[in-house]
């Protein structure tokens, strides 16, 4: 399969062996949302029997890189997406599935815009992490940056 022929979700999962590592599963990938979901496995957990800390932010950064290579996508040939930073809130106790939704911080348009005037745009991308429930156990922001290529 080739990479135009690959979803986000495939692509991030044969790239990035994280993604890959901790079976994430990519259930929505669009340019307004990217929903990402973290099946309950035990050799993921933490003390108390639910998802460890470390692959919440995986799973909360993945997401975030589904929305970016969606929204952005079709500017890979002339710039990089990179993580700038991350920050994370554990907000409750995480237990069984959980699922991160990613939302854009910037209109694309805009940072799209910066790119064409030769600038290194960053934006932010938020992301909320929910149990099956709804209830939300982690928040999450992380600053990217499109860096051009050269």
């Amino acid at each position: 399969m080739s990479a135009d022929q690959m979803s986000i979700g495939e692509m991030l999962a044969a790239t990035v062996p994280m993604a890959r590592t901790l079976n994430l599963e990519f259930l929505e990938t669009t340019p307004d949302k990217a929903v990402v979901a973290l099946p309950d496995q035990s050799e993921y957990h933490n003390h108390v029997g639910g998802p460890h800390a470390g692959a919440m932010f995986t799973l909360g950064e993945s997401a975030s890189g589904a929305i970016v290579l969606a929204a952005f996508g079709e500017h890979l040939a002339r710039a990089v997406p990179l993580a700038v930073s991350a920050e994370i809130a554990y907000r409750k106790l995480a237990m069984g599935v959980v699922t991160a939704t990613a939302t854009l911080g910037r209109p694309a348009a805009d940072v799209v815009a910066e790119l064409d005037a030769g600038a290194r745009p960053e934006f932010p991308v938020e992301i909320e992490i929910r149990r099956a429930d709804g209830a939300v156990t982690g928040e999450m922001t992380v600053v990217w940056t499109l860096r051009p290529h050269g």
